[in-house]
């Protein structure tokens, strides 16, 4: 076996870890100030980099997070006494990351779908990432369901970008998350949201197939199989375990490393409750299943922080107690009793 393959192996299990996930830490700046500004916190970069210090530096998070995903401000970003988060991370048993993607922008010629940029310049960047002590990536493709849309074209363009999002990263020694996300956006069905998966995650798997991406070091990061939030028929936690794997069954490669789940928007209980639902229902899956959460873990503890000093040690034990619950998830040991 290749050394470098060993490598990115090496790292998949380290972020697969049993009992843990992933903290999705990578909000870009328009994003975290969105969220700073419904807090009514400062939308400065001192205040962001604050923000990821006491995030960072939450005591015994290592204990349920195995891997953090850093946006590029982040990753350059030091706490008070002048150590690079990647550093403190990995201090903590946490295996750093970084987003690398460009964010997604209108695909010219088709209304209402988007593509992923960032492909210009990616292997100088990931090179570099690697020297700032990043093991692994992040990519997101967003892809929207509505009338007549995901059109081919656009699943097309975005497995295209992800495939050679990946081959680079591998390239670089760098484990790739791939995440294509279809959204929750708008009134769909739970039936049409695994249509849609479907038909995504098996475009993405021949992509990946073709550039010789090795999918033992690379992990997955989908939605799970929902109804719009618009949709009237929200389906009980149990239809969404269901609908969720046996998509993925159908679709996703047993080589591949893990699958780690965005939350999407959904809150943070039922985004843990969904998690925990799968592995109760299917204690036998072919790939380990865990989150790679964001609002889900993080909301609770920056509404409580609100920007103030005097609130950081409440906040930490907030987010420390949320990557609790999905880490009881991810062992179908969740319950709502725990909430509390």
């Amino acid at each position: 076996m290749p050394e470098e393959l060993q490598t990115l192996k090496d790292t998949v299990q380290a972020l697969m870890a049993e009992g843990k996930g992933l903290l999705a830490m990578d909000e870009s700046t328009p994003t975290s100030d969105k969220r700073f500004k419904a807090v009514g916190i400062p939308q400065t970069e001192e205040m962001r980099r604050l923000y990821r210090e006491w995030i960072a530096t939450t005591p015994g998070l290592g204990q349920s997070i195995s891997g953090a995903i850093l946006f590029d401000e982040t990753i350059r970003q030091k706490t008070d006494d002048g150590t690079s988060f990647a550093e403190v991370l990995k201090q903590a048993g946490i295996v750093p990351g970084i987003k690398v993607d460009e964010g997604a922008h209108d695909l010219a010629g088709f209304p209402g779908e988007k593509v992923t940029d960032g492909l210009d310049g990616l292997r100088d960047r990931l090179k570099k990432y690697a020297d700032m002590g990043a093991r692994f990536a992040k990519w997101r493709a967003v892809i929207t369901i509505g009338e007549g849309i995901p059109t081919p074209t656009c699943i097309e363009a975005n497995v295209e970008a992800l495939a050679r999002y990946a081959a680079l990263c591998q390239e670089a020694g760098l484990v790739p998350i791939v995440e294509p996300e279809t959204l929750m956006d708008g009134d769909h069905t739970l039936q049409q949201c695994e249509a849609v998966t479907e038909q995504v995650l098996r475009a993405l798997f021949v992509r990946l197939a073709l550039h010789n991406v090795a999918l033992e070091g690379t992990l997955l990061k989908p939605n799970m199989v929902l109804p719009g939030q618009d949709c009237p028929a929200q389906n009980s936690v149990e239809e969404v375990a269901d609908a969720t794997v046996n998509c993925f069954l159908r679709t996703v490669p047993a080589a591949i490393g893990g699958i780690a789940f965005l939350s999407g928007g959904q809150s943070a209980e039922l985004a843990s409750a969904r998690l925990n639902a799968m592995h109760v229902r299917y204690p036998q899956l072919p790939w380990p299943l865990t989150f790679s959460f964001s609002r889900a873990i993080q909301q609770p503890a920056l509404e409580l922080w609100a920007g103030k000093t005097e609130n950081v040690e409440a906040a930490q034990k907030v987010l420390l107690h949320r990557a609790q619950l999905n880490s009881a998830a991810r062992k179908g040991e969740y319950s709502e009793s725990m909430e509390s």
